[in-house]
């Protein structure tokens, strides 16, 4: 019962909905309770042949408007607390997703996206049905349990009936060690749901990868296996949830066997009528279905109770990246300075960056190269605030970024990630993403700027063409062109390309570079590249390695030290003579 007081502000909010639901589906086992008394006296009004032909009529009538008022109440209560149920799924949901949206990089690197799916899908229902299934089943088989007591008891036999619960105390002790079990493997059954969950989105996500390398029988055993982890785990459901009904209907059973008994042996006594003896079987059978609903409640509530549990872990956590109690709303301007001292991975015990600095000014670009895995896109990490825990400080104009509000901080950066995503919609609404309010013109322009206007043109349906999920419908260069001009038609202080040109040719590479330079004079731009000709231009060029600033200067400066710099423009110079550009991230590994 402790389900229904974690949901009491859900009932509370919904009151009227659901207490005119308890009020129809009491007086719905209050009506039904005086039928199987009406079939008994007619039954005794027949063995005495004193029923008279408008009696029976009268009898007959009465038992009709009985079951027309029993389907109109069962409409209004199913209205009320179905209906209202559906609202909690809808509250939670929101709830999440509202959460899922505040949480940092740390959260989604915890938990799966499969994971989270099915606490969004499969929970939030199991978490419904006790604010439907369960309000049901407990208020119906009290009402009835209690109302057909009465009746047993004050109305036709007390003495009878102390003598067919006898076995009911046996029932409340097989349902508690039933309920305990249902719980546990309860549990063990949604978190085999949602392994299964996130192994279909990732095979699904990654159906090029399968199909390039012929690992497809191999996957789908793979998924066999988990299916066949999701079949065993519900077994277990299964068997405990299956031992409900056989034990009720075998203590129910034995009851109907002593009221046979029993009362057979007062109708021989003239103690007791047929009629009220049939009353009285009538009323165990209607017995039967509160124990049975005690069962399916337990059955409801330890779901429920396993599926709210897995909801709030979710909303218990907390993300890492707190605001200031009053964060600074306005802009971020130049300069940038980055000062990091050391800065570590929670997941990961060796340091990211040490002793990291530069400085950028307005109207001026930063280029980074290195090696994979040197710390490129971990400066950008820091950049966009998604993780808090370094040693060092990060500023704009003199004010450290954790002053900034996030919408302020986020809404003046354009990030193009080299990963692009594309949501599964036109590639007018993908680029208009990131203003919602923007005119066609506005797009158009940041679109020319980042040289995929011509290419959106010469589709058929031009800016309205979906681009599938993902983007599969586009080349990596393209996908690639409208991410840049997502970012750039937010006209941003700071724009970051992480790797974000390496998908298309150098001629196209030089026209993006030179309107990105000339579109804006006071913005900040920052290039993470492999290949030397995408960071040539920058006034100041970064050479990292394992987290560290090996080389630092322009690109004639880095020219003269005759580093890794100097190694890997003139490797790739050659091959470029040649037709074979190299990949700077494979370079001296």
């Amino acid at each position: 019962m402790n389900m229904f007081a974690k949901l009491g502000w859900f009932l509370k909010q919904e009151k009227k909905s659901y207490i005119i639901g308890i009020t129809m589906l009491t007086l719905l086992s209050l009506i039904t309770g005086f039928v199987p008394l009406i079939l008994g006296r007619i039954i005794d009004t027949m063995a005495s042949h004193q029923m008279q032909p408008q009696s029976l009529l009268y009898w007959v009538l009465l038992l009709i408007t009985i079951a027309i008022v029993q389907y109109a109440m069962r409409y209004v209560w199913r209205m009320a607390i179905f209906g209202t149920s559906a609202q909690l799924e809808q509250i939670l949901r929101a709830r999440l997703f509202h959460h899922f949206m505040r949480m940092d990089k740390d959260f989604f690197h915890k938990y799966r996206t499969g994971d989270l799916m099915a606490r969004t899908t499969n929970d939030l229902g199991a978490i419904r049905m006790v604010a439907a299934g369960g309000i049901l089943t407990l208020v119906d088989s009290l009402s009835q349990g209690l109302i057909t007591l009465f009746m047993m008891f004050f109305v036709v036999d007390w003495k009878l009936s102390l003598i067919t619960i006898i076995p009911i105390p046996f029932l409340a002790i097989i349902i508690n060690y039933i309920g305990r079990q249902l719980h546990y493997y309860s549990k063990k059954a949604q978190v085999a749901f949602a392994s299964m969950n996130d192994k279909v989105q990732e095979s699904v996500t990654g159906m090029k990868v399968i199909k390039t390398f012929g690992e497809e029988e191999r996957d789908i055993q793979d998924f066999k296996d988990h299916t066949f982890a999701v079949v065993q785990a519900n077994q277990k459901v299964y068997v405990y949830n299956a031992l409900f009904r056989p034990s009720s209907q075998l203590i129910m059973g034995i009851s109907t066997i002593l009221a046979l008994f029993f009362g057979g042996f007062q109708v021989v006594q003239g103690q007791l009528t047929v009629g009220l003896l049939v009353a009285f079987i009538s009323y165990i059978t209607r017995l039967t279905w509160p124990m049975i609903a005690v069962g399916q409640l337990f059955n409801i509530l330890q779901r429920g109770a396993a599926s709210y549990d897995r909801i709030e872990e979710i909303l218990e956590e907390r993300s890492h990246i707190i605001e200031s109690p009053n964060p600074i709303q306005e802009p971020i301007q130049a300069p940038l300075e980055f000062d990091i001292a050391a800065f570590s991975y929670e997941r990961n015990d060796s340091i990211e960056l040490k002793n990291c600095y530069f400085k950028l000014e307005a109207n001026q670009t930063l280029g980074i190269v290195g090696k994979t895995g040197s710390g490129k896109s971990t400066i950008f990490h820091l950049l966009m605030r998604e993780y808090d825990d370094y040693q060092g400080q990060i500023a704009f104009a003199n004010k450290d970024i954790k002053q900034y509000s996030l919408d302020s901080l986020l809404n003046h950066i354009g990030y193009v990630p080299q990963d692009t995503f594309l949501f599964s919609t036109s590639i007018l609404e993908n680029i208009r993403y990131a203003k919602p309010t923007a005119s066609q013109d506005e797009v158009e322009r940041a679109a020319k700027l980042a040289a995929i206007h011509q290419d959106i043109l010469e589709f058929p349906e031009g800016y309205q063409t979906l681009v599938g999920e993902r983007g599969v419908a586009l080349s990596g260069g393209q996908k690639q062109r409208i991410a840049i001009a997502r970012a750039l038609l937010i006209d941003p202080q700071l724009l970051i390309l992480d790797d974000a040109l390496s998908a298309v040719d150098a001629k196209t590479e030089e026209a993006i570079l030179n309107a990105v330079k000339e579109s804006s004079e006071d913005r900040m731009t920052i290039i993470s590249a492999h290949r030397i000709s995408s960071v040539m231009h920058a006034q100041e060029i970064l050479v990292l390695e394992d987290g560290c600033i090996v080389e630092r200067g322009n690109h004639q400066e880095l020219l003269a030290l005759d580093g890794w710099y100097a190694k890997m423009y003139h490797q790739q110079e050659l091959n470029r003579l040649k037709g074979d550009e190299v990949d700077g991230s494979k370079f001296n590994e």
